[in-house]
């Protein structure tokens, strides 16, 4: 009887000890699983909070630091002769923009990043000037237009000029023939600007950007934009779906910088049309950058038709079109014969 009681006793207590073990088990599941989603609600807050508190002003990119870096534009050559470029990775913004004749030249600004060398450095012309002020950039050119050259030497804009410092800001690359060799790395940028006395440290009024998940318009996986029928100056904006970016083809050529063979990736290409106006017996041109007109903006492999104006010197989507986060290029062409002429869409 004693055996009996004894072994109905063990039991009771074995069953008892085992529900409270499970309890526990159960309990500690829990604390596991309450701390486990406090940890995930706290990385949602944590997600929620990686929204930068800085933005570049001229990509609208986020920064750990505020920007105190001010706009510099560079008249970057596009002669087939010299290409590829350098910088031209770096840059925030690009123009491309008629010089004399069918000859295209680009203005570049660069503010977010800083290459160690730009170039070829080639001329300026007077509206390559009005491009750059919007965006209140120190000039940097070889060379000038008589209209440039008097709007350089008035001061009209801070600006250093290969003319006057060739061969010590400016050098020669033996790699290449005049006047497709000149460049300047941004140390001696920066020692120019000192030398001009011009400040450095303000930076540009910011663009306006948009958030977008999707871009509007017609299908626009290959864009090809002709100057004239010129075959060199007849470029073709490819869409990279893995990278969700544009790259630039120039006589079947990828366009990738020089010293490092990174790719120019853009986000936006603003193709727009303007006013041209041959002015004298060397080809020289007027452009009226200021009344707005047609334009095509590349976005996300997509384009829409929309229009352009002035904003304080810049050239931006009018209405409710922006521009994406990024880099971007815009292309300024002849309103005559103008979009429907110079843009082949595939």
């Amino acid at each position: 009887m004693w055996k009996k009681t004894a072994i109905a006793a063990m039991a009771a207590f074995l069953l008892t000890a085992c529900s409270s073990d499970n309890e526990a088990a159960d309990n500690n599941d829990n604390m596991a699983d309450n701390n486990t989603e406090q940890t995930d609600q706290n990385q949602d807050k944590s997600d929620e909070g990686t929204e930068a508190q800085f933005h570049h002003p001229l990509t609208g990119a986020g920064s750990d630091e505020e920007s105190q870096q001010r706009a510099v534009a560079v008249v970057v050559n596009n002669h087939p002769k010299a290409r590829p470029q350098s910088g031209l990775d770096h840059a925030d913004i690009v123009y491309e923009v008629l010089a004399e004749g069918n000859v295209t030249r680009f203005i570049a600004l660069f503010q977010s990043e800083q290459p160690e060398t730009v170039g070829p450095v080639r001329s300026a012309r007077d509206y390559f000037i009005e491009l750059a002020e919007g965006y209140d950039s120190f000039f940097v050119a070889h060379g000038y237009s008589p209209e440039a050259k008097d709007l350089l030497t008035s001061g009209s804009v801070d600006n250093i000029n290969g003319m006057e410092y060739d061969g010590s800001l400016f050098k020669r690359a033996d790699f290449r023939k005049a006047p497709h060799n000149s460049y300047i790395s941004f140390e001696n940028i920066e020692k120019g600007a000192e030398k001009v006395g011009a400040e450095m440290d303000t930076p540009p009024e910011p663009l306006k950007f948009i958030q977008s998940a999707e871009a509007e318009g017609e299908e626009a996986a290959s864009v090809k934009l002709s100057y004239y029928e010129n075959p060199s100056y007849s470029p073709v904006y490819e869409y990279d779906q893995a990278e969700g970016k544009y790259t630039r083809v120039s006589d079947g050529e990828v366009l990738e910088d020089y010293d490092t063979g990174n790719p120019v990736l853009l986000d936006n290409i603003f193709i727009v049309e303007a006013p041209h106006a041959v002015v004298d017996d060397a080809g020289r041109r007027d452009i009226d950058l200021t009344s707005g007109g047609n334009a095509y903006l590349l976005q996300k492999g997509k384009l829409l038709k929309i229009k352009w104006e002035n904003q304080d010197g810049r050239i931006v989507p009018a209405g409710d079109a922006g521009l994406l986060p990024g880099k971007t290029w815009i292309n300024i062409i002849p309103d005559n014969p103008g979009l429907e002429e110079f843009i082949t869409v595939q």
